[in-house]
């Protein structure tokens, strides 16, 4: 069950990331609620998974994962650039989530 409410707060915390940005300097309300609406529900999942898991590993895989994916939708929705820096650097993220894992 930890494993849900992890996955459910880096949702949350990605949807959040998501609202800061179209939030624009919170000039447009909407987003500007929901950034905090979707960062309270992540880190309310994240003290659930605590009771469960070390946080060193539970933290690490949330706000890991967290960046990996705003990487990925940056560049896929916002058209941010890309470059293989960036692509190797989200890749090294992964495998260090993945290391984390696999050797704990």
């Amino acid at each position: 069950m930890a494993w849900f409410f992890l996955a459910v707060g880096i949702f949350f915390e990605v949807l959040g990331t998501i609202c800061m940005k179209l939030a624009d300097g919170f000039s447009k309300l909407i987003p500007s609620v929901l950034v905090f609406v979707f960062y309270g529900l992540s880190l309310v999942s994240l003290i659930v998974v605590l009771k469960k898991m070390d946080v060193s590993i539970a933290y690490a895989i949330w706000a890991s994962l967290g960046t990996a994916l705003i990487c990925i939708i940056s560049i896929i929705w916002f058209g941010e650039s890309v470059s293989v820096m960036k692509i190797l650097s989200i890749i090294l993220i992964i495998i260090g989530i993945l290391g984390l894992e696999l050797f704990n």
